[in-house]
């Protein structure tokens, strides 16, 4: 995994940094795995548009990823490591022992050929899922449940890992990537290793259009509009445009939107870092 730049012989090449795809080891998808991924273009179902700077985008297909892991005690051989459009990581296909097929996100360090298993009693191997009760403290995890059997919610973009820090009773304390100390409970599952492709914040588009190509249309900063648009809109000159705030007037940039009661503070045992 790494990145290549490019030889200035365009001026959108002059700045890109793009991914050299050097741990793919297959053009296409899983036939099986495979569902079509209609686009909105941020309308909703009156043909309205609800969401800003959507729309165009080259065509994608869904892959259908294995969240839960609930495969439990069936050993699993990786046969590919695939590119994703749908996400920022890489995805590995799994063959497992009774012939099913699976995709799951790949680890860093997750080769083909490797043999990958889940449930209890699994080895802590890189790509094996275990129940947080099961694996060694200070551990490095991703693709982590929130709720047992519900699948994974945390850490699965691309580099993204956790740590296993302590145990308490039935809690486990993970330090999560914001920098957030959180328990969860231990009878849920986590995988084993660091989210591949940690490379990725290291890309540069270097030109519009291949934002255009990712489906984003060119966003409207709020003080460029007039005072009926946006907050910030309006003024005479170049005016800054006061406190940043969203477009509803929400401020930005430090307030704090958390609901003040919100049920799972308690499990939260130190905020993230601002």
């Amino acid at each position: 995994m790494g990145v290549r730049k490019f030889n200035p012989v365009t001026p959108g090449s002059r700045f890109k940094v793009a991914n050299d795809f050097a741990e793919i080891t297959a053009a296409r998808p899983e036939k099986s795995l495979v569902v079509p991924n209609k686009r909105s273009g941020g309308r909703n179902a009156d043909g309205k548009m609800t969401s800003r700077y959507i729309g165009g985008g080259h065509k994608k297909q869904y892959r259908i990823i294995d969240f839960k892991r609930n495969k439990d005690g069936i050993p699993a051989t990786v046969k590919t490591i695939e590119y994703d459009p749908n996400r920022t990581a890489r995805i590995a296909l799994l063959s497992y022992a009774d012939g099913e097929k699976r995709y799951i996100l790949a680890p860093q360090g997750l080769k083909v050929g490797q043999t990958v298993v889940s449930g209890k009693g699994s080895s802590p191997d890189v790509g094996n899922a275990l129940p947080l009760a099961e694996i060694p403290m200070g551990s490095i995890i991703h693709n982590i449940e929130m709720q047992p059997g519900k699948g994974a919610s945390i850490c699965r973009s691309a580099g993204s890992s956790a740590q296993l820090s302590a145990r308490d009773g039935k809690y486990a304390v993970i330090k999560m990537p914001s920098g957030e100390t959180r328990m969860i409970l231990i009878t849920c599952k986590a995988v084993i290793g660091a989210v591949s492709n940690g490379e990725h914040n290291l890309t540069v588009h270097g030109k519009a259009g291949r934002k255009r190509w990712l489906g984003h249309r060119p966003r409207t900063r709020g003080v460029a509009m007039n005072p009926v648009d946006h907050p910030m809109g309006g003024g005479e000159g170049r005016a800054s445009g006061g406190h940043p705030r969203s477009r509803k007037g929400l401020p930005a940039k430090g307030y704090k939107t958390r609901a003040p009661k919100k049920s799972s503070s308690k499990y939260i045992i130190e905020r993230r870092k601002k």
